[in-house]
């Protein structure tokens, strides 16, 4: 069989200042063919694992079109349009197919199309005839929508945050996928869409009450007829109409045992909602704990989560260390400018310029000068091990190690998210050198970084990805949404 396979990526967060472009995707990833197929082959990423699996089981994998880059603002809608004519020009270039894999994030908004993944996942599942079977892959943090599930007969989404289980998803895409083009499963899925936001903090997989929920849409995936449960999250930084959480059930040719079940899946989640509020821990609390707990102590910057499209620079973590004097500390802040005086200085020499804090005051003052300039690298590394992200190959643009006094901090030139430990082995930074390791991210650095620290701590810092709501002011949300509007119900 003959499987063509497009990927179109992007986590959109609508609070972010600064909005994602078409050279965006083209600084990441933008490709078709073959040079599409060499992003992903051999990744612990779900395309890697589709791509494997698929080719283990004799298909013919064609793969089209790969579009994604870091989390950050609204995609313009030049790029939208662009995108989604690349992707659909790919599936027409292809001829003949007998299967269509679709890889989408589930939480793309674009400028008059507030359900991105929506509208292009459609609009390539109209290129191929009506009987052709389509599975999709979505990230646990989708803002599921009925377009979305609509566009394909089957959807997977991953179990675990941080994400590990990417290329195991991408299998288990694969072997559905060929099971139907064969003739052998006739898949169709029914979602469910909660009236609920799921707190960032409490989105941990392998803790409670994340961990109950899994366990509860494993025993129904283990029901007769049933072939795959998606368990979404949400992404609460979209402020679109379906942002919240939701769940999708596949079932063999069976539209009214999916419904049924994704409407028992999802009130047994909503009976529950209260533990999914979140436990909200301030800088000051958070840094006056890691001054005495087991350390290194990996702090959790939630407010300046990278993963979910922040800018990178906030300061108020390192501002707090430096105020409580806890020791030897790292931080890691996207600041070109910065990266760029330290590079001119060069190694051994001091530059006067404050760091970080440059997007706006929400994310903390600048840190001021001057610093000492310990090291200059190229800031390109790569992660072997299955990591958040499914990412191999990283490159942050040129970087600087620099110190003031027990606070040492990394100058990137390009955003980029703490997902591997190899941010800071590869340029000689020794982790369990500090009393304290600031993560800009929630959970997807925890696979990496915990290993090395045996407390780790997830701080409420302001910023565009805060952990605390009630700061965020949407205006495109569906109302009542628990726990925004307590009195939300469930929908009789």
């Amino acid at each position: 069989m003959r499987i063509g396979i497009a990927c179109l990526m992007h986590e959109s967060n609508t609070f972010a200042p600064r909005g994602t472009g078409l050279e965006q995707f083209q600084a990441d990833t933008l490709a078709e063919g073959e040079a599409a197929r060499d992003r992903f082959a051999g990744t612990h990423h779900e395309v890697g694992g589709f791509l494997a699996q698929a080719l283990a089981d004799g298909h013919e994998a064609v793969m089209l079109f790969a579009g994604w880059t870091l989390p950050g603002g609204t995609i313009s809608r030049a790029a939208a349009w662009e995108l989604t004519r690349r992707v659909c020009a790919a599936i027409g270039r292809a001829g003949h197919l007998d299967g269509l894999y679709l890889a989408a994030h589930g939480a793309a908004v674009a400028e008059g199309f507030p359900d991105f993944d929506g509208h292009w996942m459609t609009a390539a599942r109209a290129m191929v005839p009506k009987a052709t079977p389509v599975v999709a892959t979505l990230d646990l943090h989708a803002n599921l929508t009925p377009a979305m599930v609509g566009a394909a007969d089957a959807l997977f989404a991953y179990r675990t945050n941080p994400h590990l289980d990417m290329r195991q998803t991408g299998e288990q895409a694969a072997g559905l996928l060929g099971l139907a083009m064969a003739g052998g499963a006739k898949p169709v899925t029914a979602g469910v869409f909660l009236p609920m936001a799921v707190n960032i903090e409490a989105q941990a997989t392998a803790e409670s009450p994340c961990r109950e929920l899994e366990a509860r849409a494993e025993e129904i995936r283990r029901l007769p007829g049933v072939l795959s449960v998606a368990v979404l999250l949400g992404f609460p930084y979209a402020d679109v109409a379906e942002m919240g959480a939701s769940a999708t059930v596949t079932t063999d040719g069976d539209p009214a045992l999916a419904r049924r079940l994704a409407d028992e899946l999802g009130r047994w989640w909503w009976d529950r909602r209260e533990a999914f509020r979140g436990n909200l821990t301030s800088p000051k609390d958070a840094v006056a704990r890691a001054a005495s707990a087991p350390g290194p102590v990996c702090l959790l910057d939630m407010g300046d989560n990278v993963g979910g499209g922040s800018p990178a620079d906030s300061t108020h973590l390192a501002h707090e260390l430096a105020s409580q004097g806890v020791g030897p500390s790292f931080v890691c802040i996207h600041d070109p400018e910065a990266a760029l005086a330290a590079a001119k200085a060069g190694a051994g020499g001091e530059i006067a310029s404050p760091v970080g804090g440059k997007t706006d005051l929400l994310h903390g003052a600048p840190l001021p000068g001057p610093f000492r300039v310990v090291a200059l690298r190229d800031g390109k590394y790569e992660e072997t091990e299955a990591r958040h992200g499914g990412i191999r190959h990283f490159d942050q643009g040129a970087t600087a190690v620099v110190t003031r006094g027990p606070l040492t901090i990394m100058l990137t030139s390009r955003r980029c998210a703490p997902f591997s430990l190899r941010q800071l082995t590869a340029f000689g930074i020794d982790p369990k050198a500090f009393r304290v390791l600031v993560a800009k991210g929630v959970h997807a650095p925890v696979a990496a970084y915990a290993p090395v620290c045996p407390t780790l701590i997830r701080v409420n810092t302001p910023g565009v990805t805060t952990a605390d709501l009630e700061r965020l002011q949407f205006s495109r949300r569906r109302k009542p949404l628990f726990p925004l509007e307590p009195e939300a119900a469930w929908p009789s």
